[in-house]
């Protein structure tokens, strides 16, 4: 999937927590997947860099509680957050756009996943019961044909994805959407689809 965050705004908004209270280095990381639905929970690895970074800058501090490290924002990480008030609010925005898009994508996965199966589990029971039939040349011509299909099946999944994790990317980066791309889009897929009745004869 792409990136929830588009560059930058990830270490705004870690800051934007903070600054609703004090937080652990595991809080953090909850808040976000909490914040997202649990669509994105950033690694450890993608938290505690940015962290220090922002320690660096003077935005935040850290003390030790006992076995954790808590982070504070400091009145310069306060005096960003409010200036860029205007970013945070097209973040919150984006982030929203992004999380239901990989939601839609998660749950078409999940219905194109069902409905291979059911696919699969009928073939299954069909070839099951033509089993103690002698194969034919009919036999043979299908067969090669569910492997054509099958084939295709994965073409059009893997080119779905690809296209929504494009589109995904360019709206969660704050991006317009024009409507004529999506015409465009819409015009060249049926142009596809009438060159493939063609080609199959029809």
């Amino acid at each position: 999937m792409s990136p929830v965050f588009s560059h930058g705004d990830l270490r705004l908004y870690l800051l934007n927590l903070l600054d609703e209270a004090p937080r652990h280095g595991y809080d953090i990381i909850q808040a976000l997947s909490d914040r997202t639905g649990g669509t994105y929970t950033p690694s450890a690895g993608t938290v505690y860099p940015r962290l220090a970074k922002l320690e660096e800058e003077g935005l935040v501090t850290k003390s030790i509680d006992g076995r954790k490290t808590v982070y504070e924002i400091t009145a310069a990480g306060r005096a960003e957050v409010a200036s860029r008030a205007g970013d945070l609010e097209g973040i919150e925005a984006g982030l929203a756009d992004s999380v239901r898009l990989i939601a839609d994508e998660v749950r078409g996965s999940v219905r194109e996943a069902m409905k291979s199966l059911r696919a699969d589990l009928a073939a299954s029971a069909r070839e099951e019961r033509d089993s103690d039939a002698p194969p034919s040349a009919a036999d043979d011509s299908r067969g090669r044909s569910r492997e054509q299909l099958h084939r295709a099946d994965a073409i059009v999944n893997d080119f779905r994805g690809r296209l929504r994790a494009e589109l995904r990317t360019h709206v969660a980066r704050g991006r317009l959407l024009e409507t004529g791309v999506i015409d465009d889009l819409a015009a060249s897929l049926e142009s596809a689809l009438k060159d493939l009745r063609s080609a199959l004869g029809r």
